[in-house]
């Protein structure tokens, strides 16, 4: 598929040399096609690693892609350079009389902090009310996930003992639902997380169905309105090194911090670790685009 960004945003490059069709704004106005446009508000603190991951996620289908990179006002991001963020992102300000395709809310490393004590939770907030008339479907990520949930549907988070970090084995619940359509019964997926939602909770709630969990992660999979708000408590987007990467930070900080479970070769970090989870990373990225954004929106948004 071709993903159409700014000629010069980094990440271009990059995907150019794994062979992913990247399309700038000049070729973009010559196809006669309404894009899809989906709006990525980028929470995680490396901003450049979250674009590269996310675009080749969404490389896997034939559509044209239009992205808008978002990020809130309310918070100084330390990891990203201003320029880079004047240069390649929006603020909700500026998008806001819009209306997206689709949406992905990210990541953030604030989930031991109570929701309202997150500095941006205001604005956050506003973004959540938002979507609910300007985006045809929403695709929220780990504690993109969490907030989610608890904003629409008062889902509380609950602490872990320790970290839930690693790749790990998870089962479909109902393979008739397009958003899991021709994954395998059982498929990996990393988590990177101190806190999680109950399955008891996201039960009570009709409004809420578990299409995937795992028996060691738990809930995997949520969704809601027919696909609306979707809800994934882990990170598929993650690359091969980004755990090891994780890992080896907090290692040099001094921090607690164990291996990533079912990640490295006889759990030696020193080995190049097999990536075991990208088929179904595509394949669930691919059906989101699919089915719950292309095949629901309207040619005039």
């Amino acid at each position: 598929m071709p993903i159409k960004v700014q000629s010069d945003l980094p990440a271009k490059g990059i995907l150019e040399t794994e062979n992913i069709f990247v399309m700038d704004e000049n070729r973009a106005m010559h196809q006669d096609i309404r894009p899809i446009g989906i709006g990525i508000l980028n929470l995680m603190p490396v901003k450049q690693d979250t674009e590269l991951q996310l675009m080749r996620a969404l490389s896997n289908t034939p559509l044209q892609v239009d992205i808008t990179f978002i990020n809130v006002t309310s918070h100084i991001s330390k990891n990203t350079p201003a320029i880079h963020l004047n240069k390649f992102y929006n603020t909700f300000d500026e998008i806001k009389h819009q209306k997206f395709d689709g949406l992905i809310i990210t990541g953030a490393p604030v989930e031991q902090m109570p929701f309202e004590e997150v500095n941006y939770w205001e604005e956050l907030t506003q973004i959540f009310e938002w979507s609910k008339t300007n985006v045809t479907s929403t695709f929220h990520i780990c504690w993109g996930a969490q907030a989610g949930l608890y904003y629409h549907y008062g889902i509380k988070k609950e602490a872990l003992e320790q970290k839930m970090f690693g790749l790990f084995k998870h089962s479909v619940l109902n393979k008739k639902v397009p958003l899991v359509r021709g994954f395998d019964d059982e498929f990996y997926a990393p988590h990177s997380r101190h806190t999680t939602i109950s399955k008891e909770d996201i039960e009570k709630n009709p409004q809420l169905t578990i299409l995937a969990e795992s028996e060691e992660a738990g809930i995997y999979i949520v969704t809601a309105e027919e696909g609306k708000q979707i809800f994934v408590t882990g990170h598929p987007e993650y690359d091969r090194f980004t755990l090891h990467n994780e890992y080896i930070r907090d290692k040099d900080k001094g921090l607690e911090i164990e291996l990533p479970k079912n990640y490295y070769v006889d759990n030696d970090y020193t080995i190049k670790p097999k990536l075991q989870w990208r088929s179904h990373c595509n394949n669930l990225y691919t059906n989101w685009l699919n089915y719950y954004v292309y095949q629901v929106t309207p040619y005039e948004l």
